[in-house]
């Protein structure tokens, strides 16, 4: 089993939208609207934006959902890659927050979104296969 989709919440999901395609290169699978944005990950899996205020409403197509206050995603990068997104990020004036080497030997880059959700870039393993987990 995967994960198929998720979805995070912005109130604003153009701007939201613009920064995980312009920032981060994500690939849209069509144009955002008010209500949501569309990615395509590279491994097949689906992220959604959606605004929670028009997502929470029932009579939808699918069952209302939503979520108040920032969330968390956090997206695996090609080996070695942090570097130079780390400087692709700073160009673009975003923060990095925090940067953590985990004990399995992988690192951590944390930002936030347009809309405040705490976004992770993750370089090799954080999450070790037996034993204690990691402290989060």
């Amino acid at each position: 089993m995967r994960v198929y989709e998720t979805v995070i919440y912005a109130s604003d999901v153009a701007a939201t939208a613009a920064f995980y395609e312009e920032v981060l290169g994500l690939r849209p699978l069509r144009e955002p609207n008010e209500l949501s944005a569309v990615f395509r990950l590279d491994d097949g899996g689906v992220l959604l934006l959606f605004d929670p205020a028009g997502s929470e409403v029932p009579g939808r197509i699918v069952p209302s959902h939503g979520a108040r206050g920032p969330g968390h995603i956090a997206f695996s990068v090609e080996p070695d890659s942090l570097g130079a997104l780390a400087e692709r990020l700073l160009q673009r004036g975003v923060e990095v927050e925090d940067e953590h080497t985990w004990p399995p030997g992988g690192r951590s880059l944390y930002l936030r979104d347009p809309a405040g959700n705490s976004v992770e870039l993750v370089e090799g393993e954080v999450w070790p296969e037996t034993g204690e987990p990691p402290r989060r």
